[in-house]
């Protein structure tokens, strides 16, 4: 795969609580990833990008918010998540990705 679809295909990594929780008891990350990206491409790009073994990828579309702005309504952007479970003895620091 080519350097330049990795980076397209994975966003960022998605932080929340549920997030952190996988990442210690069921050896997980989660990131967000380009919508027309499917679950090789991410598995794919993980391993290449991270250097793991990935077990396997779960998917996720998650709907764009309605927010309003005074009188004006407004909608987020749809975005797609991915769940990725990693092999035994195979982990990703996520928090040293940070900036």
């Amino acid at each position: 795969m080519n350097p330049e679809r990795v980076f397209q295909i994975l966003k960022m990594p998605h932080v929340s609580e549920k997030s952190a929780m996988l990442g210690d008891t069921a050896n997980q990350a989660v990131f967000q990833v380009a919508l027309d990206a499917n679950k090789a491409e991410i598995k794919a790009a993980v391993e290449q990008l991270f250097d793991v073994k990935v077990a396997g990828v779960r998917t996720v579309k998650m709907k764009g918010k309605q927010k309003r702005m005074g009188v004006r309504r407004g909608r987020r952007s749809d975005w797609k998540k991915a769940y990725v479970s990693l092999e035994q003895g195979h982990e990703i620091d996520l928090a040293s990705l940070g900036g």
